[in-house]
């Protein structure tokens, strides 16, 4: 069983940057692929990047390659998400993620465990 909590959510105007953090519960956080996904209004939830446990790969979505980083720190049970040149298309609630797959996925029905959510708005 693992609990995350998101962190580092808030307004930010078009071309700035928020760290988001998610710690999670649990002496197993190195064994599972970590992800972001976040969910527009009206809107299906979507990946944003992944990391996965064995070797560290990520993978991103297009819509933020070069601008948003995922990283993790396994000593802090900790998973960030680095979103730079932020876009008024960014805005929506981010979540996180924990899959038991050993590569980085991108499909939500992977993903055993989940956040509540963290808001960013990104204003024009």
């Amino acid at each position: 069983q693992v609990q995350l909590t998101e962190s580092g959510g808030g307004l930010v105007q078009a071309g700035g940057s928020l760290r988001l953090s998610c710690s999670a519960s649990g002496r197993t956080f190195s064994s599972y692929t970590m992800a972001w996904f976040r969910q527009a209004p009206g809107k299906e939830r979507e990946f944003v990047a992944a990391i996965a446990w064995r070797g560290g790969s990520t993978d991103a979505a297009d819509s933020v390659k070069g601008r948003f980083t995922i990283s993790r720190d396994n000593a802090k049970n900790t998973v960030y998400l680095q979103m730079n040149s932020l876009k008024p298309e960014d805005t929506g609630v981010y979540y996180c993620a924990a899959s038991f797959s050993s590569v980085a996925v991108r499909s939500l029905a992977l993903y055993t465990y989940w956040g509540q959510g963290t808001q960013v708005t990104v204003s024009s």
